[in-house]
């Protein structure tokens, strides 16, 4: 086991690696912005290395001054978490050549799987159904064309490197595949500094299922069931929950097999999840694998009862896996609200200030991930999310009813959150009856601008 973790994060993220290591007896080092001197990690970590102003480009995303605080604070391993370097090839193969040990899979796997169309072919060749599209990159517009007469609309375009939803285009029309192709083109060059694109069939109002793995990098794999993340805006998670309400035990199992059997072809080690779509027939296909812990995963956690952040740690350690797919048992229903600094009755527009007032719900059933305190200044150059609302319960109805009594006991004062949005799609006939799908929440959000009465 490592003696010492630095983590390349900030946020709850920090804070729930903090844990999982205190629990594992494994020091902490935290990194920190200018911006995020009174953060909560950097009050709770053993050790704590400013690493830079507030822009992420000059301190959580500055590899060298990473290192750099790794190396002077005598750590083993790096523990990225998600999002700013977890999925970057470049940092793990760094780390490596530095002694330091990556708390995440190997540079080769974290390149092939960022690679959409990459992981697309080696998916198939695993044995995953995987949405018709082109075979491969898109070169040029005529390629395009091509592709789409071939695929029939609607289709999709892509990028090669994207993620987030950028880079992304939908097209109906085939008079509009020349536009849609220069602007995600675009968007894919700005956003990822990689303007590949390729092409894929539209699954239109499809559920979006992943299914969380565990690898041991050694072909050992296994999985802790689905979870369904279709409540979402702008390819951004709002709301998810395990079981899906609408996949079957027989579902169930065999895209969980498919998932595992994916994990251990390309020899996968860490926490991960295998994305997929699900049509209105039952048929679901691979979509992305997200090579690294999901902000979601505590409602896994939840239901199995597995700490995934410490599995990372023991497996990136040398432990072989001490769980076997027969000693998973699932029990019980839950669900996740993220809860971000955001105000939606303004196109969600982020609302960075002074936390004035905090008081989190508690009771049977309530865990709640966050960093955020009274008298914290959450700053404006980062990601909104806040803090993370999880409820479980025997049932789905039960589920729900903790999510509705924890929302309203949830007080964040001196800024606007996504609270009382959540609370209006938990409260929703489709929501309750688990009758949704990836555009719901604008289709939702769009009915309520509609209904509102014009200014007199």
């Amino acid at each position: 086991m490592f003696q010492k973790v630095l983590i390349a994060n900030r946020g709850e993220i920090a804070m729930r690696i903090i844990r999982a290591c205190r629990e594992l007896k494994v020091k902490t080092v935290a990194v920190f912005s200018t911006a995020d001197r009174e953060a909560l990690h950097v009050k709770f970590a053993d050790e704590s290395v400013c690493i830079g102003p507030p822009s992420p480009a000059e301190s959580y995303l500055n590899m060298q001054r990473i290192i750099s605080a790794a190396q002077i604070s005598n750590a083993d391993a790096i523990h990225p978490g998600y999002g700013f370097l977890a999925e970057n090839a470049d940092f793990a193969e760094i780390c490596a050549s530095h002694g330091l040990v990556f708390i995440g899979p190997s540079p080769d796997v974290i390149t092939a799987m960022g690679d959409k169309a990459e992981a697309k072919r080696l998916m198939a060749a695993a044995g995953c159904p995987t949405i018709p599209g082109s075979n491969g990159p898109i070169s040029n517009l005529e390629e395009a064309k091509a592709a789409a007469q071939e695929i029939k609309l609607p289709l999709m375009i892509k990028a090669v490197a994207g993620g987030g939803g950028r880079g992304m285009r939908i097209v109906h029309e085939l008079s509009a595949l020349e536009t849609a192709f220069e602007m995600a083109r675009a968007e894919a060059e700005a956003g990822f500094k990689n303007d590949a694109l390729y092409l894929e069939k539209l699954i239109e109002n499809p559920r979006h299922i992943e299914v969380q793995i565990l690898g041991d990098g050694k072909g050992g794999a296994i999985h802790l069931g689905e979870r369904d993340c279709s409540l979402q805006r702008r390819h951004q998670k709002l709301i998810e929950e395990t079981p899906s309400p609408v996949v079957s035990a027989e579902l169930r199992d065999e895209i969980g097999k498919t998932a595992v059997k994916a994990a251990a072809a390309i020899k996968y080690g860490t926490a991960g999840t295998m994305e997929f779509l699900l049509d209105s027939k039952g048929q679901y296909y691979f979509m992305e694998m997200n090579t690294r812990i999901q902000v979601e995963h505590p409602i896994t956690e939840m239901v199995t009862g597995v700490d995934l952040a410490k599995e990372q740690i023991r497996i990136a350690s040398g432990e072989p896996l001490h769980l076997k797919q027969k000693d998973l048992k699932p029990f019980g229903h839950a669900i996740e609200c993220r809860i971000n600094a955001e105000d939606a009755e303004r196109n969600f527009l982020p609302c960075p200030g002074k936390v004035t007032g905090f008081h989190m719900p508690g009771g049977p059933g309530i865990r709640v991930d966050t960093h955020v305190y009274e008298g914290y200044e959450i700053p404006p150059y980062y990601d909104s999310l806040i803090a993370k609302l999880i409820a479980w319960g025997r049932t789905r109805a039960e589920a729900i009813d903790r999510m509705e009594r924890a929302l309203e006991e949830f007080v964040i004062e001196g800024l606007e959150t996504t609270i009382p949005f959540h609370l209006k799609v938990i409260r929703s006939e489709e929501f309750q009856r688990g009758d949704y799908h990836t555009r719901w929440v604008e289709e939702y959000v769009e009915r309520k601008n509609s209904s509102k009465s014009p200014p007199a």
